[in-house]
């Protein structure tokens, strides 16, 4: 069978899986939410409603339906795009989510940078520098910053950088004294779009410390994953080939071991820009960043059941786009991946 036929026949396999998994995920938040303790009807109306007006909410709602029932509706919904609205304000769950879902992006895109340049700098020193110094803080950096808790490092980062120096905000997105700018919500952005420095200043000064502190505690993650592969790579026998071809050692490295060591990190990363779209919560409720993952805990807090319900599957689509984007992208490149 050709290289083209079955790259073919694996991007159409790896298709026809992402709807399966959306729809597993949906149908189970669904149900999750529906076998939780508590009562949305509690969360808009409150204890002290009479029973009346809890009995026509929950008609309102539809949740005195049977559960099957509300399980059609949802899923007939979710197959028009129709992902409902707020039970506390009425506001429509896709404007909530496009309102907050590229305040997550762009912290996750700023951090992904940071992440892969102190990554790849520490990788590439213990690789450079084997079983010495450098090599042994850069495996002490690769442990440490993927043990620390996000919470307790956001919260040094503000008390040092925010409260002590002062160099920082230590929470929110944009100043509040000046207007955001219009445009498609990436601030940073917009701010250059429009050539409004006042407000790319702003926003950028807001980004620095959730940013770099997710950034950081990602940036292990990178320098583990390239350390080692790079090192098995280099013991590989076409790499001893090519060094006894007279080959300098940094032209064997970039050309030769490089490429093959970067698929696994490839892989790695695709797996962290999915997980940093729905898996920031921590971060953004320390920097009270306004994101979609601070939006899906104020949700769950207020039991509203569509909002949940919206951001997850729309999470939850972003991470199988992403990961599918991933896969086919490294059977391309790599030719011994088949279905």
């Amino acid at each position: 069978m050709s290289r083209g036929l079955t790259l073919f026949r694996y991007s159409l396999t790896r298709l026809a899986l992402a709807p399966v998994m959306l729809w597993l995920v949906s149908s189970l938040v669904f149900l999750l939410l529906r076998i939780a303790p508590g009562d949305p009807v509690d969360a808009v109306l409150g204890n002290r409603a009479s029973s009346s007006a809890r009995e026509a909410l929950r008609e309102k709602l539809g949740l005195d339906q049977p559960l099957w029932n509300q399980y059609i509706e949802f899923i007939k919904d979710l197959f028009h795009g129709d992902l409902g609205s707020a039970l506390i304000n009425e506001e429509s769950v896709s404007k909530i989510i496009s309102i907050s879902l590229p305040a997550t992006i762009e912290l996750a895109f700023f951090s992904l940078i940071l992440a892969i340049f102190l990554g790849f700098i520490v990788g590439f020193s213990g690789v450079a520098f084997p079983n010495r110094k450098l090599d042994f803080l850069g495996r002490i950096y690769g442990i440490g910053t993927y043990a620390l808790p996000p919470f307790w490092a956001a919260m040094m980062v503000q008390l040092l950088f925010g409260v002590y120096l002062g160099w920082f905000p230590v929470g929110g997105r944009f100043p509040p004294t000046l207007l955001p700018p219009e445009g498609s919500g990436f601030y940073v952005l917009d701010s250059i779009r429009t050539a409004n420095w006042p407000a790319l200043q702003g926003s950028l000064r807001h980004l620095v410390l959730p940013a770099s502190t997710l950034g950081l505690l990602l940036s292990g993650i990178f320098s583990r994953a390239l350390r080692l592969n790079l090192s098995r790579t280099l013991d590989s026998g076409y790499i001893q080939a090519a060094r006894s071809r007279g080959l300098r050692e940094e032209r064997v490295i970039i050309r030769h071991a490089l490429p093959n060591a970067l698929l696994p990190v490839l892989t790695i990363t695709g797996i962290t820009i999915a997980s940093l779209v729905g898996g920031a919560l921590l971060v953004e409720l320390t920097f009270s960043w306004p994101g979609i993952a601070l939006r899906l805990q104020e949700a769950i807090n207020q039991r509203d059941y569509p909002v949940v319900q919206g951001i997850v599957v729309v999470i939850a689509s972003l991470v199988v786009l992403i990961s599918l984007f991933v896969d086919i992208l490294v059977a391309m490149i790599d030719p011994r991946i088949s279905y």
